[in-house]
């Protein structure tokens, strides 16, 4: 009598409170192995098994970081960067998406460009990182051009086979209630090919800060990756970890981002279980 049975009011909500709790432990748990691998780097670094002059000191690596913070040496260096990463995501992604699914879509197209897309995802980036700054100069738009090599390729395989992994039968039902290609690609394609999307955005997000970082440190004059080759410049490698540590928290902060646009958009999925 007493007993809450599956789906009675007892039972409602133990579900999402279980998931959170899961998931605060496991925030502790990354951070309770951040801090100790902080420590035993500190420790080691004291005790001279590691050469502080290539590892510097963790605390010495974060005063450094609040002195960056604290005096705002890094801010315009970081809204440089932000705005190159930025501009080289959104173009990228947008390309990659909108060129995965016309490719997926018609296999002519997607015969005819395809050795071509391979021969160019085959080029290392390095190489084409001078290339970018003698046709767009020091500026933005080198770094923009570069982040975009490294983000389109990703975005457009993973579009091209989460569109082409739609269930044929689905495909075909909708077709037999008279659903357009219009319809087919809002109602089908755009949700079933979601998850290998974000997929690829998650990734993606990474690869355009390291876009803008390399190209600026190659050549610019302003952004993280121009602080960080100025501080290897005069071997402070404490401003090289600062530069690195601040690159780090930056990317988690967007992917966090990303992450809770993720499941705004796929909230539609049943939960899965633990």
């Amino acid at each position: 009598m007493g007993r809450s049975v599956a789906g009675s009011p007892g039972s409602r909500g133990k579900g999402p409170r279980t998931r959170a709790a899961q998931t605060v432990g496991m925030r502790l748990l990354q951070l309770g192995l951040a801090v100790v691998v902080l420590v035993a780097w500190e420790l080691l670094v004291r005790a001279r098994v590691i050469d502080p002059f290539f590892f510097p000191l963790p605390s010495d690596i974060f005063q450094t970081v609040w002195l960056w913070i604290s005096s705002g040496y890094v801010f315009p260096h970081l809204w440089i960067t932000m705005q190159e990463a930025l501009l080289a995501f959104a173009v990228g992604a947008a390309a990659g998406l909108a060129l995965g699914f016309v490719l997926a879509r018609v296999a002519f197209l997607e015969r005819l460009f395809q050795p071509f897309l391979q021969m160019f995802n085959a080029l290392p980036r390095v190489v084409l990182a001078p290339i970018f700054l003698l046709w767009f100069g020091l500026g933005i738009w080198s770094k923009v051009a570069f982040g975009f090599t490294l983000v389109f390729f990703i975005v457009f395989f993973n579009t091209l086979e989460g569109v082409k992994s739609v269930d044929r039968v689905l495909i075909d039902n909708a077709r037999m209630l008279g659903a357009s290609e219009k319809q087919l690609l809002r109602h089908v394609f755009i949700p079933s090919a979601l998850t290998w999307i974000f997929s690829s955005l998650h990734i993606s997000v990474g690869f355009a800060i390291t876009g803008a970082v390399v190209g600026e440190y190659l050549g610019a004059s302003g952004g993280v990756g121009y602080a960080i080759a100025q501080a290897q410049g005069v071997f402070d490698t404490k401003g090289v970890f600062a530069g690195m540590f601040i690159l780090m928290i930056v990317v988690l902060i967007i992917d966090l981002i990303v992450n809770r646009i993720e499941r705004h958009l796929l909230r539609w999925r049943p939960a899965q279980s633990a």
